[in-house]
């Protein structure tokens, strides 16, 4: 194996193998690619254990480095989250292979019949900060789109990671798939960051999936394309004909229920002839919950709030603190939402049709939601399996990435002797 120590000469190493086996990737078939997955699922399952005290090795490096609680619990894995990971792998495992499938096809006057038929996009990079399964994720869904991938996990997930990956590549050789076709870089080293970046002859796109750092870096020197979202900031709108008991549940649930995850809400906009029957309720709801409510001018005369400040209105904390205000109307939230919004996750709570549909038309978002909770922005929770990443891109993939969206596509042009006039 290549020195560790020289990062241009291993990364090459891993780029050039990585190429060679997603051209085999590229016709696998279909039922190769599931025993692949559904014998990497039984060996997570075998060696839960194993990876458990993998990831005590991790969970003592993170507290060492400070880590704060909500990224700690990405971290983490017990018997419960190693169960939701053989549960991805499967839930992949079991969906319609994309690749070859025929998304629309018709025939010409010239004679020439043309299909347009879904392609593995190649090799991808995948770079992710803290949360072990996204090795087992990402693994999957490249692998069941026929891509070859290489892993870079951070270096809080170091040896939860790897523990992960050992299981995929013993799922590739159950199925008799090339190893190379899932790799994890295999040290700390950032410089093996810097070299993804730029390995145009081997990457063919680059998915980050971490924090404001992580991704901005990636998306300011990557020579490679990208699928990304900078930020999760997210924002939950209580219109004029909200439904308070629904409101309640789902503002709570989108606060509370994991913080540190993009999903998770960072603003409350109340309409304001609903100040006093709905919106005093949620602050104090929320601030019961231990949550930190930075309120705007109105709302600040409620007890155990905080004054915002004009950087509350456009920020990710991925902590228990959520930004609220007051806004005259339906229109006044779809403006501020314009104004602070990452094009991640949107959501009005409404029982009124027109209201919705207004919001839906008007909030361009990767994801805009009614009436649910934004903690359900998520790939498995839409049935993909799983995601490999939110993009808020427009240019190919947007929204929860899968295996669909991890494909490319070519012309397939059929004639009988047909020649050009």
């Amino acid at each position: 194996m290549t020195d560790h120590t020289d990062i241009p000469a291993l990364m090459q190493n891993i780029g050039a193998r990585a190429k060679g086996a997603a051209a085999e990737l590229a016709f696998a078939p279909a039922p190769a690619k599931q025993q692949a997955l559904e014998a990497a699922a039984d060996a997570v399952w075998a060696r839960r254990a194993e990876i458990i005290e993998a990831n005590g090795k991790d969970l003592e490096f993170g507290r060492n480095k400070g880590l704060s609680d909500a990224m700690m619990d990405r971290l983490m894995l017990d018997e419960a989250r190693i169960q939701g990971i053989v549960d991805g792998l499967r839930a992949v495992a079991a969906q319609d292979d994309p690749v070859g499938q025929t998304m629309e096809e018709w025939d010409r006057p010239t004679g020439l019949h043309i299909k347009r038929v879904r392609t593995p996009l190649g090799v991808v990079g995948v770079i992710y900060e803290s949360r072990p399964n996204v090795t087992a994720d990402a693994g999957a869904l490249c692998l069941k789109a026929g891509n070859a991938v290489i892993l870079r996990g951070g270096s809080e997930s170091f040896h939860s990671s790897g523990a992960i990956h050992a299981c995929l590549v013993e799922g590739l050789k159950a199925a008799g798939l090339p190893e190379d076709a899932i790799q994890l870089i295999p040290t700390r080293d950032r410089a093996a960051v810097s070299e993804m970046l730029t390995m145009t002859d081997h990457i063919d796109v680059i998915v980050p999936r971490g924090g404001k750092g992580l991704v901005g870096l990636v998306q300011r020197e990557a020579r490679v394309p990208v699928f990304a979202h900078l930020e999760g900031i997210v924002h939950i709108y209580i219109d004029k004909a909200a439904d308070p008991i629904k409101a309640l549940s789902i503002v709570l649930n989108a606060k509370t229920r994991r913080t540190g995850i993009c999903g998770a809400a960072e603003c409350l906009l109340i309409h304001r002839d609903v100040v006093d029957t709905i919106g005093q309720g949620l602050i104090k709801a929320l601030l019961d919950a231990g949550v930190e409510v930075r309120a705007g001018e109105v709302l600040q005369a409620i007890e155990g709030t905080t004054q915002a400040t004009d950087g509350d209105w456009g920020k990710e904390y991925l902590d228990s603190i959520i930004a609220a205000k007051v806004v005259e109307d339906l229109d006044a939230a779809i403006a501020h939402i314009r104004s602070f919004s990452s094009d991640h996750t949107d959501c009005i709570i409404t029982e009124d049709d027109a209201a919705a549909d207004r919001f839906f038309e008007r909030v361009d978002s990767a994801i805009v939601m009614r009436n649910a909770s934004t903690q359900f922005a998520d790939g498995g929770e839409f049935g993909m399996g799983a995601e490999i990443g939110i993009a808020t891109g427009k240019m190919h993939a947007r929204g929860p990435v899968g295996a669909t969206q991890l494909t490319s596509f070519k012309y397939v042009v059929v004639g009988d002797g047909t020649i050009r006039s």
